[in-house]
Parts: C-alpha cells; structure tokens; sequence
C-alpha cells in the first residue's frame, strides 16, 4: 500500500492546533493545582486518628482511584446539573473530574510521604511545644515534599494524557481541534501524528524540567 502523506491540512490548521495545545495546558494546569490541594485535604483526614474523618476520606480516595476517568466526565457534566440544577461548562465538568480523581491519587503521595518521616522528627517537634499543625508545616511537610516529587510529576503527566477525554464534552483541547480538522481535511493520519508529537513535545519539555528541578533541589538540600 502506497500511502501519500500530505501534511498541508497541518499547517493551514496550525493555529487551531496550537490552541488546542494550549486549552490543555490551562486544563492541565489548573487541574493539577487543584488536585494537589484536594489531596492534601484529603491525605490529611485520612491520616486523622479519627474515623468519623479518616473513613470517609478513605472512601473517596478508593472509589475515585478504582472508577474510570471517563465515567467521572460523563457524570460530572450530564449527571451533576439534575442534582444542582445549574449547567456546567465543558471547561468546568473536565476540570472538576480530573481535579477530584487526581486529588484521590495526590492524597496516597502525600499519605506516603508524610508517614516516611522518620518517628523521631515527630517526636522532636513535639518535645519542644509544637502543635500538631506547625509540626506539619514547618518540619514534616518540607521534608516529605522532596521524597513526593517523582510521584507527583508521574501522576501529573498521566492527567495531562487524561485531558484528551475532554474532547468526548467538547471541551476545544489538542484532540478536539484535531478530531474536527480531520473529519473536514479528510486527513487523519497527518492530524494525529501531529497531535502525537505535540503531546510529546509538551510532556518532554515538563519532564526535562522536572528533571532539573530535582536535581537542584537535592543539591540544595545536602
């Protein structure tokens, strides 16, 4: 089979391309913020010695960790507005999914992290008056960070790969964009090679960064 490529339907479309690259990298971003703030609540009361807190923390952190992405989309965005009676934006529903899926996943790194500090940083902080929540800002959070950063940067990057379900909302990310120029180009063998290489693009530069980043922190803190 003799296939002629012709990527011209990816130039003439570039910027739409390029604007769907960028709509993901909003999502992204603000998805992974929230979701970091998500499971830092929510690793915090699971670790509560109180059950009335840690069990239904718990709860959401395994239902969300073992539920599909693509059922939380459909959910958030057709099923939500009958129950709040307010419609959400494509924008809204994809951001809210990731947000509380990834937070259920942030939630076992922070978990992971906070109870690898060893016993005795606990029970320093303690023995000079420190109360529980300083204890945790001011020493065992600092510490832990620099052991979660592998972790948060591989989940990161998975929910970067888990916003092209946006598309199925119609929410105009990378593979929106594309799916529409291929369906007017006729072309989508092109149109997907480029959306491959532009994910590829985005998550190697993230992670040659990242890459910097650890190593500078770890020298910073020899």
């Amino acid at each position: 089979m003799n296939y002629e490529w012709d990527f011209s339907p990816v130039w003439r479309n570039s910027g739409l391309l390029l604007q769907g690259l960028a709509n993901t990298v909003l999502l992204s971003g603000t998805s992974i913020a929230l979701g970091l703030v998500v499971g830092l609540a929510l690793a915090l009361l699971r670790l509560s010695a109180t059950r009335v807190l840690s069990l239904p923390a718990t709860a959401v952190i395994e239902f969300y960790r073992n539920t599909p992405p693509l059922v939380h989309f459909f959910w958030i965005f057709y099923g939500l507005p009958i129950l709040i009676g307010v419609s959400l934006s494509p924008f809204v529903a994809a951001c809210l999914a990731l947000s509380i899926q990834s937070g259920a996943f942030f939630a076992e790194v922070f978990r992971g992290g906070i109870v690898s500090i060893e016993r005795g940083q606990w029970e320093a902080g303690r023995a000079i008056g420190m109360r529980h929540a300083t204890l945790m800002r001011r020493i065992i959070l600092p510490q832990a960070m620099r052991r979660m950063v592998p972790p948060f940067v591989e989940r990161s990057f998975e929910l970067v790969k888990t916003t092209a379900l946006a598309a199925t909302l119609a929410y105009g990310e990378l593979l929106y964009r594309a799916m529409t120029i291929a369906s007017q180009s006729f072309r989508p063998l092109e149109i997907y090679s480029a959306v491959a290489v532009l994910f590829f693009l985005l998550l190697f530069s993230a992670s040659l960064a990242m890459r910097w980043l650890e190593a500078r922190l770890q020298r910073v803190h020899r």
